[in-house]
């Protein structure tokens, strides 16, 4: 259990970012389409060139190989990479229960990666991630191509393990609803920085 420190981070438009997420809670990011959220992530991510220090507990982001940092630091982002013919492949153990949760049938280990919907895609993406015990989370809009249902089926299952595992997530949404639902602590981009918002009941 670590808390996910920035500071002083800076990247495209956005400077200084300083923000603290501790265990288990949900930060949650909103802005304007292009504002740049999902850069934000990809820094954190070290998957972007940024400037500024990132550190998760007692380790920096600088000084542990790239592929470490991002399998303790876990980005789902809102299009998911595959590169195997079958879903199954992606993942090193088979997750039953899990997909069951998310409301897939345990099948869906066979399915060809070519069949699966786009909100088959992100569920199964986001099964892949957790599959992989992170320590940290970064979720760029993990519920934008799902109805109500799984929505909200997702952001149970989420809040379980965010709580269980006492994960410290960035999570990227749009919706007032969605934040009011899930957020512990609510940033808006505004310019080239954030600013915290009032939480609505």
């Amino acid at each position: 259990m670590a808390t996910l420190a920035l500071k002083n981070l800076a990247i495209g438009d956005l400077k200084n970012i300083d923000l603290h997420v501790k265990p288990g809670e949900i930060v949650c990011l909103s802005g304007t389409s292009g504002s740049g959220k999902s850069r934000l992530l990809r820094a954190i991510a070290d998957l972007d060139l940024h400037t500024g220090n990132v550190q998760l507990g007692d380790t920096h982001q600088n000084d542990v190989p790239g592929n470490r940092w991002r399998s303790a630091v876990m980005l789902v982002p809102a299009e998911s990479a595959w590169w195997h013919d079958t879903v199954g492949e992606h993942f090193s153990e088979r997750v039953d229960e899990t997909l069951q949760q998310l409301g897939l049938e345990a099948d869906a280990f066979s399915w060809p990666v070519a069949r699966l919907s786009s909100g088959e895609k992100q569920r199964l993406a986001l099964a892949r991630a957790l599959s992989r015990k992170p320590a940290a989370l970064l979720l760029d809009e993990p519920t934008a191509n799902l109805d109500k249902d799984s929505t909200e089926r997702v952001e149970r299952w989420l809040l379980d393990i965010i709580r269980q595992q006492q994960l410290p997530t960035l999570w990227v949404a749009h919706h007032e609803d969605q934040i009011a639902r899930v957020a512990d602590r609510h940033f808006h981009i505004v310019d080239s920085g954030i600013e915290q918002q009032e939480l609505t009941q």
